[in-house]
């Protein structure tokens, strides 16, 4: 068995925590976008920038380490204020974000990145702050080319051996290490003491002990005071800190950017010597970067010469709370709580559940054939077996289940790229990034989603001089939203464009052959034809539209998730896509119904409540529509078995049972079957790949007796019942 290198797990944790800031900097962007250039905001997104540079030059990413330098010394503009963070600011930024995003992956992959495209954005950054680039670029590279130390542990006054000088071995046996003078100019003296966490995490002290070097000559001692005997020493544990006094004239802030990336991982303190720089302004004091305590070893004490001195009196700031001691907690607390698993691992788990699921509904089966009273020790012990059952299906689902934030985040990329192409102002406002969804329906709904948005620029929305012609505002609006509905996950992709054109479109699809000359066509029916193969409005070929290929893939590959999507328009105002997708593809609750003589599982989420039906409740519209009462309105019935072709349809539907099933649309019918057997929990087997697509047919599971049921999707079953059907009928209010 081959060994596994170290260094590519550690790797591997730089890039996942790679994804994590460049979230928060989308994140940071995207508010300063909404007008909030708080301090903190745009410290925020220097700080992912600074990090990101920090772990990218540990693993020699040349690219990735120019690019994010020459990226945060911009930002670092912004934060000194130096720099006016406008709005064409911001958008650059958010280009620069995306290149940094192609950068990381680039480098994650092993691949490159067209340099003009990396040029391209570094010389809009450079315009913003002139020669300053350059500058901080040479001094940077300045600063990396340093001769790595040679180092000699000896004692200081010989009498203990609680700090150590640190020697160039190579210089003369006769020419002894110089200790600062007691005349020394303005500079700093430093504690440093990593944690555990900073080695676990890829870090090495050297190199920030080396970067000190930028600033001035540091004079470096070690600190050993907490070092056990060998026979207690651990490994892994931080025993070791250094003592710095470094001569600069370098702030204060500038010395903590040092240790920036390491922020909760170690303790640090960094008292000013000599005669100081002036005190900067109290609101330009970034306390964070002062003192950062973490995680200390075993001894309590604290390290020698570690302890501040009294401060000079000066009033606290009111934004000087101890912020550091929860970033510090927040840092270490998610690091020892989140373990990597492989996702092979997971969905070998997942599918060990979904055959539990099935063997508990077999046991279920084969006690009720027994006759075993509920009340029996047997009984009982299988209620108990079956609410482990649902625990563990739960919580193996959270598992899988993620926000949809990232993939949003992915389409404000597409907004911006696509904008950009036909000249259109958008700005993308996203609601509900927090709802989550199974991972594997997250993936595969990229593609999909991406087809939805570019539409919703190239088609949806005007131009400019069409939106202010229309007393509408220059820049358009793409909305994006998800949340949970009836069990299911709803996703909206909206624009404030001028609507589908009805007339227009129908005029395309029957130039193209789509459909017969002069049908009558509903508005409803008229937008599907949107989603028929080969339809485009477009009248010329271009990046985004205009090859006939689009909105039928779109349609096909949610159909493939078990989902379904809709249009909704009013001309004026603008167009809404909506996505309908199960939260999981792996196991679900639901009603298991006989109707026809078989046996089928409605979804439990779609079913508003159940009923049976009297005599009373049953009212009769026209020859084919039969409504049921229900409350305050009438709701169209729709017969199950007959619409699946069990059988022909009855005189009388008295004494049936009723499944009200609610829509996304808040639209409600009246399933009626002939018998509710009861609730179960099922596993959902795909039927896509060796049947195709089976209109109001989701999927398939197998129950407890061993025998297959088909799984509904009620509001496609009645979407494509006939038209002349009791579905076609819409509720009547009861006045009065």
């Amino acid at each position: 068995m081959a060994d596994i290198d170290p260094m590519a797990e550690i790797r591997a944790s730089f890039f996942i925590e790679c994804e994590e800031l460049l979230e928060s900097l989308q994140d940071g962007l995207t508010a300063m976008d909404d007008g909030d250039f708080d301090s903190e905001t745009i410290n925020v997104c220097f700080r992912a920038v600074h990090s990101i540079k920090g772990g990218a030059g540990a693993f020699g990413l040349e690219a990735l380490v120019r690019f994010a330098h020459r990226f945060e010394t911009v930002m670092d503009e912004i934060r000194n204020g130096r720099l006016e963070p406008t709005r064409d600011t911001i958008s650059l930024f958010f280009r620069g974000a995306d290149v940094l995003f192609d950068l990381v992956r680039a480098s994650r992959d092993d691949e490159s990145l067209d340099d003009a495209t990396v040029e391209l954005i570094l010389v809009d950054l450079e315009a913003l702050v002139g020669a300053r680039l350059a500058e901080e670029e040479a001094e940077e590279a300045e600063g990396a080319d340093f001769t790595p130390m040679s180092l000699s542990l000896d004692p200081i006054d010989g009498d203990d051996h609680s700090g150590f000088a640190l020697m160039d071995l190579d210089a003369p046996l006769d020419d002894p290490a110089i200790p600062p003078t007691s005349s020394a100019p303005a500079g700093f003296k430093i504690a440093f003491h990593p944690a555990a966490e900073l080695f676990a995490s890829g870090n090495e002290p050297r190199h920030m002990l080396a970067a000190l070097r930028d600033f001035g000559e540091p004079h470096i001692t070690c600190d050993l005071s907490n070092l056990p005997d060998l026979t207690g020493l651990v490994p892994e544990q931080g025993v070791v800190g250094w003592h710095i006094t470094l001569e600069t004239s370098a702030r204060k802030e500038e010395i903590a950017e040092v240790f920036e990336f390491v922020d909760g991982l170690c303790e640090l303190s960094i008292e000013a010597t000599g005669s100081a720089p002036a005190l900067p302004d109290l609101e330009s004091i970034d306390l964070e970067n002062i003192v950062i305590p973490g995680p200390r070893p075993d001894d309590d004490t604290p390290p020698q010469d570690a302890t501040p001195e009294p401060a000079p009196a000066t009033p606290p700031s009111a934004s000087s709370p101890p912020a550091p001691a929860k970033s510090k907690d927040k840092s270490t607390g998610s690091a020892k709580a989140t373990v990597r698993v492989d996702l092979d691992r997971i969905e070998r788990l997942v599918n060990l559940v979904g055959e539990l699921v099935i063997n508990q509904a077999m046991l279920s089966q084969s006690i009720t054939e027994a006759g075993v009273p509920t009340n029996s020790a047997v009984g009982s012990g299988l209620e108990e077996f079956l609410q482990l059952t649902r625990d563990i299906q739960e919580s193996v689902m959270m598992i899988r289940a993620q926000p949809v934030k990232s993939l949003f985040q992915r389409m404000s990329r597409i907004i911006r790229e696509s904008s950009a192409m036909v000249g259109k102002s958008v700005r993308f406002v996203t609601e509900g990034e927090q709802t989550e969804i199974d991972k594997t329906v997250l993936e595969r709904l990229a593609d999909p989603l991406t087809h939805m948005v570019r539409n919703a620029v190239d088609h949806g929305l005007e131009n400019t001089d069409g939106r202010l012609a229309a007393g509408k505002s220059a820049d358009g609006i793409v909305t994006l939203t998800a949340a949970h509905k009836s069990g299911r996950v709803v996703l909206e992709v909206k624009d404030d464009g001028s609507g589908i054109n009805r007339e227009r479109v129908k005029q395309i699809a029957e130039d193209k052959g789509l459909i017969p000359p002069g049908v009558q066509m509903q508005d409803q029916e008229i937008d599907n034809l949107l989603f028929l193969p080969g339809f485009s409005t477009a009248t010329e070929v271009s990046d985004l539209s205009g090859r006939g290929v689009g909105m039928d893939v779109v349609r096909s590959a949610i159909q493939a998730l078990g989902g379904r999507v809709t249009i909704t328009s009013e001309p004026g105002s603008g167009t809404t896509f909506s996505i309908s997708l199960p939260l999981t593809l792996a196991v679900l609750d639901g009603m298991v119904v006989e109707t026809g003589g078989e046996t089928l599982v409605v979804p439990l989420g779609s079913i508003a409540e159940t009923l049976t039906l009297t005599a009373a409740d049953i009212e009769q519209l026209g020859a084919d529509t039969t409504l049921v009462r229900i409350r305050e309105e009438f709701v169209p019935i729709l017969d199950l078995a007959v619409e699946l072709g069990f059988r022909t349809p009855l005189e009388g539907y008295e004494g049936r049972s009723v499944l009200l099933i609610t829509s996304e649309d808040n639209s409600r019918t009246a399933l009626v079957v002939d018998r509710i057997v009861e609730q179960r929990q099922v596993v959902i087997k795909g039927l896509q790949e060796s049947y195709g697509r089976v209109a109001g047919i989701a999927a398939a599971t197998i129950l407890g007796n061993g025998r297959i049921a088909l799984i509904l999707d009620p509001t496609d079953l009645i979407a494509s019942a006939g038209s002349s059907g009791p579905h076609s009928a819409q509720p009547f209010a009861i006045a009065g």
